[in-house]
């Protein structure tokens, strides 16, 4: 049966979270149908309102993590605030925080606070290093996680052996699409009648750890001293630098070695003995490096790129941020949405990846300003807005 409703049609989230690790999370259930309440606080509310790029009062950071999502200005400080959330978190399905741990815990509303009145709930608690141990109490960023989980020790300089920054917020997402797939497992548990509600507790560090393991670590999962050590796939990893620009190629088989050469404008070196099977490339290893470096500098990228298509040779030009729009498979994917924002003006930003072929996805409403919905809301769990506005509770 196919329907234009999102799989997750009929789920409400509160997400109580600030910056990307816990919003991103909330963000991807949003366009997979979600209903979802942002809480926001008095003051500044969410940091990612004011980093960046911004238009009117409301940057690009905000709302590429923020689509889909509710507003409620709330002051949980007050009694009639902490009500409201407490009302909130009774009739959802999935509660997504990222406070330090116990913080919760100290307004009455932890998991087992919680699951007292709404024993059905997806309670998930984000945090740097976990709830407890030597270093749960400190304070993190992105780029903390990368140096404490290992991805800026696989990122050193091969030449300097210096560590480096992925120049991404790679540990926040990956905290985020690690969250949004447990959720999921955790509603289908509940669906299926397995479970009730969870607590679903994930430290940034172990979902880093985690995600860097499979391949990274594969020279540390062969424990025993008689392993045969090679280095990780990864390691390998490098741009070609050719006369007119920057391409990313990969030959592993002969076959391959035979495309890459072709594309270097010499085929012949595909029968050269130091080069012709991979236990010779190992061997010669530096000639073959040195040899592909004097070749790439005399090589014209489209050139490379043409011979490289004919001989079935993986490769791709370097594309920046602003070449992606452009770039026709991109274009042919549907990548992009272009809309107008009714604050920000005309806005650039992806759809969610995966595609469905019945319970379509969406990208979902633009991302609200602070406290957008706040009247709404309240009206909808049967509070008075002009009232609470009143006392403070809301704004």
């Amino acid at each position: 049966m196919t329907t234009n409703q999102p799989p997750l049609t009929g789920i409400k989230v509160v997400d109580m979270s600030t910056m990307i690790s816990g919003p991103l999370t909330a963000m991807m259930l949003a366009d997979y149908g979600a209903d979802v309440i942002k809480i926001e606080s008095p003051g500044q509310g969410d940091l990612m309102r004011y980093l960046g790029t911004q238009k009117n009062g409301l940057t690009g950071l905000f709302h590429l993590n923020n689509r889909g999502k509710r507003s409620i200005g709330l002051n949980v400080k007050s009694k009639e605030g902490l009500e409201i959330l407490t009302k909130l978190i009774s009739e959802a399905d999935v509660f997504v925080q990222n406070y330090r741990p116990g913080a919760l815990e100290r307004l009455g509303l932890g998991f087992e606070d919680v699951k007292k009145f709404n024993p059905g709930i997806i309670y998930v608690s984000i945090s740097g290093y976990g709830p407890d141990g030597p270093n749960s109490h400190r304070r993190v960023y992105d780029n903390v996680i990368q140096a404490a989980s290992g991805v800026a020790s696989v990122q050193s300089d091969p030449g300097t052996g210096k560590p480096q920054m992925l120049r991404n917020l790679a540990c926040d997402k990956v905290t985020s699409y690690t969250a949004m797939q447990s959720i999921c497992a955790a509603l289908f548990a509940r669906e299926r009648g397995t479970a009730q509600g969870q607590h679903i507790v994930l430290a940034m560090l172990d979902a880093a750890v985690s995600f860097l393991w499979p391949d990274a670590g594969m020279d540390a999962t062969v424990l025993d001293d008689d392993a045969v050590r090679m280095p990780t796939l990864g390691a390998n990893y490098n741009v070609t630098v050719l006369q007119d620009g920057y391409c990313a190629s990969a030959a592993v088989s002969d076959v391959e070695f035979k495309g890459l050469w072709a594309a270097l404008g010499r085929p012949e070196l595909a029968d050269d003995p130091r080069f012709s099977t991979a236990a010779a490339r190992s061997q010669n290893a530096g000639e073959l490096v040195q040899t592909m470096k004097d070749l790439s500098s005399k090589t014209k990228l489209a050139d490379f790129l043409r011979v490289a298509e004919q001989y079935d040779l993986p490769a791709s030009p370097v594309n920046s941020i602003a070449d992606l729009p452009n770039d026709a498979q991109i274009k042919n994917n549907r990548v992009f949405v272009e809309r107008t924002h009714p604050v920000m003006g005309k806005v650039r930003e992806v759809r969610p990846a995966a595609r469905f072929s019945d319970t379509q996805l969406r990208v979902s409403a633009p991302a609200p300003m602070r406290g957008e919905h706040s009247d709404d809301i309240a009206r909808e769990i049967g509070f008075d807005p002009a009232a609470l506005r009143e006392a403070g509770a809301i704004f």
